[in-house]
Order: C-alpha cells, then sequence, then structure tokens
C-alpha cells in the first residue's frame, strides 16, 4: 500500500495533469480577452476576397483541408520552401493545384494589425474557412481554437496523406480514418466540393475512360480537356455543373445522375457502402448541412498543437 508521503507527492502531480490537459484543449472562446476582434476581422477579409473572386471560397476550404491531413491542423501547408527548407506546397496533391495563399496573407496581416503576435495562422485557416463557407451561402458554425503553428513541414506526409482523386471507395475510407474520420465524415466532407474548380489533368482520365459517367456530362468537358496529358492540363472545370459559387446539395444530386467531375466523387455513389448517404444528402440538404459542421468541427480537432508546442507565426510563409 502507497504512503501517506506518496500519495500527497503523486496527487499533485496528477492534478497538475489534468490541469495541464484541460487547458491545452480548444476552445469557442480562447481570444474572448486577448484579440476580441479576430472574427470581425477574419471576416471582413474573407468576404472582400470571395466577392472578388468566387473560387476563392473554396480554394481557403481546400487549403484547411489540406492542412489538416498532414500532422494535423497546423498551419503547415502554408510554409514557402526555402534553401534549408522543404515545405508541402509542391506535394502532389499541392503542386500547382492548392491556392489562396495570398488571401490569407492578407488576412492574417490584417489580423496582426489588430492584435499583434496573438492569433496563430492555424486559427486564422480554421476560421477563415469557415467563413469561406458562409461567404458562399454555406451553414456556421463556432470554430475551437488554440491551435499553434508549426516549425515544421513534411512533404513526404503529404505525398502519403492527402486522398487523391484517383481513390477508390476503400481508399478513400482507410485515408479518412487514418485521421480518425468516419465513413460519414468522408461522404458529408466530400460535399464541399460543391463550390470550387478542377484542374483538367484530375479529371481526363475520368471523362475518356470511364463508364459510369453521364455521356453528355464527358462529352461536355472533352472540350475543354483534350485526351492527350501535357495539353490543356491546367483548364479548369466546375466540380458543381450547377452552381459552383453556391454551397448547396447538388453536388449529391450530380453523383447520382453520374455527374461527378472526379473518379473519387463517383465512388461515393457506385453501388457501395456510402449510396445510401448520398441519396440521403440529396434529398435533405439540412442534414447535409448539419453534417458537414459536424466533421468539418472534428476535423479541426486533428492534432493540435496547443500550450507551449508550436508558436504564433507573424508570417504564414515562415518560422519565426
Amino acid at each position: 500500500m502507497a504512503s501517506a508521503s506518496t500519495l500527497f507527492v503523486v496527487f499533485p502531480l496528477f492534478l497538475g495533469l489534468l490541469i495541464g490537459s484541460s487547458s491545452a484543449q480548444l476552445t469557442t472562446d480562447f481570444y474572448g480577452k486577448s484579440c476580441p476582434s479576430v472574427f470581425k476581422t477574419i471576416q471582413a477579409q474573407v468576404c472582400s476576397a470571395v466577392a472578388k473572386e468566387a473560387r476563392m471560397g473554396a480554394s481557403v476550404l481546400r487549403l484547411f483541408f489540406h492542412d489538416c491531413f498532414v500532422n494535423g491542423c497546423d498551419a503547415s501547408v502554408l510554409l514557402d520552401d526555402t534553401p534549408n527548407f522543404i515545405g508541402e506546397k509542391n506535394a502532389a496533391a499541392n503542386r500547382n493545384s492548392t491556392r489562396g495563399f495570398e488571401a490569407i496573407d492578407a488576412i492574417k496581416a490584417a489580423v496582426e494589425q489588430a492584435c499583434p503576435g496573438v492569433v496563430s495562422c492555424a486559427d486564422v485557416l480554421a476560421i477563415a474557412a469557415r467563413d469561406s463557407v458562409v461567404a458562399l451561402g454555406g451553414p456556421s458554425w463556432d470554430v475551437k481554437l488554440g491551435r499553434r503553428d508549426a516549425r515544421t513541414a513534411s512533404q513526404a506526409a503529404a505525398n502519403s496523406s492527402i486522398p487523391a482523386p484517383t481513390f477508390n471507395l476503400s481508399m478513400l475510407i482507410s485515408s479518412f480514418q487514418a485521421q480518425g474520420l468516419s465513413v460519414k465524415d468522408l461522404v458529408a466532407l466530400s460535399g464541399g466540393h460543391t463550390i470550387g474548380q478542377a484542374r483538367c489533368t484530375s479529371f481526363r482520365s475520368r471523362i475518356y475512360n470511364e463508364t459510369n459517367i453521364d455521356t453528355h456530362y464527358a462529352t461536355t468537358w472533352q472540350a475543354n480537356c483534350p485526351r492527350t496529358s501535357g495539353s490543356g492540363d491546367n483548364n479548369l472545370a466546375p466540380l458543381d455543373m450547377k452552381n459552383p459559387a453556391s454551397f448547396d446539395n447538388h453536388y449529391f444530386e450530380n453523383l447520382i445522375n453520374r455527374r461527378g467531375l472526379l473518379h473519387s466523387d463517383q465512388q461515393l455513389f457506385n453501388g457501395g457502402s456510402t449510396d445510401a448517404q448520398v441519396e440521403a444528402y440529396s434529398q435533405d440538404s439540412s442534414t447535409f448541412k448539419a453534417d458537414f459542421v459536424a466533421a468539418m468541427i472534428k476535423m479541426g480537432d486533428i492534432k493540435p498543437l496547443t500550450g507551449s508546442n508550436g508558436e504564433i507565426r507573424k508570417n504564414c510563409r515562415k518560422i519565426n
């Protein structure tokens, strides 16, 4: 049996661990006192960016996704390469593809002017992703905050962790489960493809080689995406042909009509385990949006740096 003196030593240590653990959790009011203007500052910048280019909303949302899937939501995706540092921007999933970095720069600069050295780039990106969805008519939610910024990045992890547009359903499920996300989360988050565009290189094989695609739909995009690799690679097509600048449930209607632009999109409705969820979302926009919000909050909880880990970058492109 432990002595009284031993218990006296262990109990404060255990209590300290509990306090340390709880203080390191993300909270929605993290900047309530240190930067109360953070939300309105970021919202104004996001609204301005989306007003100039609607596609920017989708680009910022995608940045958050690509950040969280690589060693957690720590703003590592924002770091530039240097002669002595290899970041994630040139990973296969990001090279000539991810965009919106200048928008994040402008948002961060505005936040720094309001509250110097307080708000992390990781939190800026999380809030901006939410505000981008709202700016395009989507749902809002309370963003959990308190993340800190990574001092490192991993191109290798980006190459292995971000799901590719060529993935089949089992690969998508495995990729999301590796991040602690469920099949339900997978389908809900894929609904983010109701906004934004994709490059010809991402869908060329689908529109020329696959059979589970509406013929008229395939022909439409073949006119802008030549069969030959290297020709028109960067030509764009909307992920949601109906209304790519509106956050709605049309993406799921498209899948039912075999009009998913990416191979990975159509895999969600191709005679597999996710068909029923796609059908449900196509009929009930409210359920889709509620599940999307829950999945976004869950994704935002992936391995954040908190407490004294990481740093608060002054410039999101480089460590302090």
